[in-house]
């Protein structure tokens, strides 16, 4: 389709995820919007996501909602630009009505399923007259401002400007699957390969030990890499541990493999409770139950006979350093068509402040094809969010 000159200027959002949704609806009405879509559906990792646990943002704020971020100085000035609480508001104003759970996450109030939310953005993009393209892929993309599409037949459509939110490489089946690397010429943009982020890892169990106790809960405990630590919970999986107490550190168990080092962590089931104080415990008791004394189930007993000799598990004195410090292996992470998120994709340096690419300016990049990082707990969403308003907003001065 050409552009009559007459008309409003075209702008091009390809991705129907949670970055390229908000950033067509914050696109200002004086442009002519179309956005499309690969799949047939659009937001279905969004609606994936939402099965685990709804949360639209987290509340931290200011410098402590940003150091979440990796690179923060990426995300920043869109952190601060577009806050976790201008997004409430946004979403209210859609009829979408959050609050700030215990864990300081923000879900939409009892009642309201993430089909709700997505119909809700549907209906934003539908009021702005956004043209929604389904099954459409990006088949190529051209200097010369011109897309192809593939629906059966191609279609041609000439923009003025471009917004690419392809997305990650996580949970292909929704549609995420990096592919779309291979639509870039690597000598003119440089692309970092696709890791695993908040994802579970792979620890070498005994086979009685899984047979036992593959899908019971480690809870209350915190998990340390260096200086770094994560409270949180954990769950003892056929092939190692995942949670949210193991998510966050998988940037640090990535370094330990840049770095070429053995890679692993510190699991410590009582962080409530010192060595002195546990030691107390024991010293109190008549009985030589040591599990008793420290309250430890019976798959946290055994999770520590993986890693400790039958002299230490014997003496109360290293059964405690074990209980509050256990060396737990890590064989690998979980492939990346098994993380929540991914690492890689478009290089930080290639971008200009408005994520809009250094030489080809018309063309802006924003979402999880960029490579930034963040923990689970809404922290994804926001950035993503965050970033389309920044896009947006560098588009809408261009009409003002």
């Amino acid at each position: 389709m050409r552009k009559n000159n007459l008309t409003r200027k075209t702008i091009v959002v390809v991705g129907g995820g949670s970055a390229g949704m908000l950033t067509a609806m914050f696109l200002s009405e004086k442009y002519r919007v179309y956005l499309v879509e690969k799949e047939k559906t659009l937001g279905r990792k969004f609606l994936v996501a939402g099965k685990g646990g709804f949360n639209l943002t987290n509340n931290a704020q200011g410098d402590a909602l940003v150091k979440q971020y990796s690179p923060s100085h990426l995300l920043a000035p869109s952190l601060k630009n577009f806050t976790n609480n201008d997004l409430r508001k946004y979403l209210s104003k859609l009829g979408i009505v959050t609050f700030v759970g215990s864990s300081n996450r923000v879900f939409p109030v009892k009642g309201i399923k993430p089909i709700e939310v997505l119909d809700a953005f549907k209906k934003e993009l539908e009021r702005k007259n956004i043209t929604v393209l389904l099954n459409h892929k990006l088949e190529q993309l051209n200097d010369s401002n011109v897309l192809l599409f593939h629906n059966k037949e191609k279609k041609r459509i000439d923009f003025d400007y471009c917004v690419l939110a392809l997305g990650g490489a996580s949970w292909s089946k929704t549609g995420s699957d990096g592919m779309w690397l291979k639509l870039f010429d690597n000598e003119k943009i440089k692309l970092n390969s696709f890791q695993s982020s908040n994802c579970g890892v792979n620890i070498k169990w005994d086979k009685a030990f899984v047979e036992n106790h593959a899908g019971k809960p480690l809870k209350n405990i915190a998990i340390s890499v260096n200086d770094y630590i994560v409270k949180g919970e954990a769950l003892i999986t056929a092939y190692g541990l995942e949670g949210n107490a193991i998510y966050p550190i998988i940037k640090s168990i990535r370094k330990q493999e840049e770095d070429k080092l053995q890679l692993g962590f510190k699991l410590d089931f009582k962080p409530k409770n010192s060595i002195e104080e546990l030691d107390q415990k024991i010293k109190n008791s008549k009985s030589k139950d040591y599990s008793k004394q420290l309250n430890l189930a019976t798959h946290e007993l055994a999770l520590i006979k993986q890693f400790t000799t039958k002299e230490e598990y014997l003496s109360s004195n290293q059964l405690i350093q074990k209980v509050k410090s256990l060396e737990i292996a890590v064989d690998s992470l979980r492939p990346v068509d098994e993380a929540i998120s991914t690492v890689g994709g478009v290089a930080v340096n290639e971008l200009n402040t408005d994520f809009s690419l250094k030489n080809t300016p018309t063309i802006y990049t924003v979402g999880e094809m960029v490579d930034w990082d963040a923990p689970t707990g809404g922290y994804l969403l926001q950035g993503c969010f965050s970033m389309a308003y920044t896009v947006a907003q560098a588009l809408n001065q261009k009409v003002i």
